[in-house]
């Protein structure tokens, strides 16, 4: 076992504590002043370690939070980023607090997405700092506060940092196997709205436009999107129409959700909603895009370092990807090397089983301390 694994094997109890302590503090994502809370704990934290602090203000979700350490340092700056909110709302905690299993297993919200992560990427750093091994570049650690809710207040000041710096490392848990996530696929949300014209269903039912019956033809058209093989999932998941039933129904909405692995089949699915035509006569259908991350797309370059940087400690490690979108997307598809998945390995995203393995810990900051470390332009 190398030095650094040793010294952060060493460190695993003072991990457990810190993590324990950020659990303990509640961060759902549209609760501002519990997460203002735990921005003030992070920043004192930060300072701690000797980090050169700045606040930014948001008015509808938590500040975000920026630590520097080696401002002026020649080297290009590498970007740690990690999210502090939750999906978890207040009283969560009381109904299940912090606890280890026998396993070695630390439970609570939050403990895996993503507070693990942003726990041992402290330390990596902190332990860097104690062994004299920091490199001569700026390290900046962006902390966020809206990720869960679609980081639109945090979007541009990501991207800003990202193009300043020469890798971005995400903080979120790897896959289930604890593989790195090397690619996540773009996430899309549409709206699909139905016009149709109400009429008694009754006496006069011929009068009338049938929203829901042009959306059922609409929802098979779109179904047919589907190119699962390649990565792209088109999913019709929430519908609201109709207001009586004896009312032929004049409107209708429905949600959709789009996965894709690439930019190009995002403009694929983009054009066939944009072709959408009506069925019936009279009828008017509308697809208007929201919210959007882009693909985050394998960068084999970045990869194959960190595997060396790795294998130089004594670690095997492997990459996968994932369906689900992070701020990794923002910052990959602007085309700064990014890879994901640097938090400890656990089960139980968004869910009450939500745990972190405590034995992961170590490893993983010693991944992340050698990456800070040995990275090479």
């Amino acid at each position: 076992m190398t030095e650094l694994r040793t010294y952060f094997n060493e460190q695993q109890d003072a991990m457990v504590a810190l993590l324990t302590k950020m659990i303990e503090h509640e961060t759902f994502s549209i609760d501002k002043p519990n997460v203002d809370r735990f921005m003030d704990f992070m920043v004192g934290e930060f300072e701690k370690a000797g980090a050169q602090v700045t606040r930014h203000e948001r008015e509808e979700v938590g500040d975000i939070v920026q630590a520097t350490w080696q401002a002026d340092a020649p080297g290009q700056p590498i970007l740690l980023l990690g999210h502090a909110d939750t999906v978890w709302p207040e009283g969560t905690l009381a109904e299940r607090p912090v606890r280890i299993d026998e396993d070695g297993r630390l439970y609570g919200p939050g403990a895996l997405d993503m507070k693990g992560g942003l726990a041992i990427a402290l330390f990596a750093i902190k332990g860097l700092l104690d062994r004299g091994e920091l490199p001569n570049r700026p390290i900046h650690y962006l902390l966020t506060t809206d990720e869960e809710i679609g980081s639109k207040h945090s979007q541009q000041i990501i991207e800003d940092m990202a193009r300043e710096s020469g890798l971005v490392l995400v903080l979120e848990p790897p896959t289930a196997d604890g593989s790195l996530k090397g690619w996540r696929k773009g996430t899309a949300s549409y709206t699909l709205t139905v016009t149709g014209k109400a009429a008694h269903a009754g006496n006069e039912p011929e009068k009338g436009i049938n929203a829901i019956i042009e959306f059922a033809q609409q929802a098979l058209v779109i179904n047919e999107l589907n190119d699962l093989k390649m990565g792209t999932s088109v999913c019709v998941n929430v519908v609201h129409g109709g207001m009586a039933t004896n009312v032929i129904p004049d409107h209708l909405t429905a949600s959709i959700d789009v996965r894709v692995m690439s930019q190009q089949a995002k403009n694929k699915i983009d054009a066939a909603f944009d072709d959408l035509h009506p069925f019936i006569p009279g009828a008017q259908v509308k697809v208007e895009g929201g919210h959007y991350r882009p693909p985050m797309e394998r960068n084999d370059a970045a990869l194959k370092q960190v595997k060396n940087i790795a294998s130089g400690v004594g670690m095997s490690v492997h990459d996968d990807g994932a369906g689900g979108g992070s701020d990794g997307n923002f910052t990959a598809a602007i085309g700064i090397p990014t890879v994901d998945g640097l938090g400890p390995e656990g089960l139980g995203l968004h869910a009450l089983h939500e745990h972190v393995i405590i034995n992961s810990m170590p490893r993983k900051a010693t991944l992340i301390a050698a990456i800070l470390r040995d990275w090479e332009d």
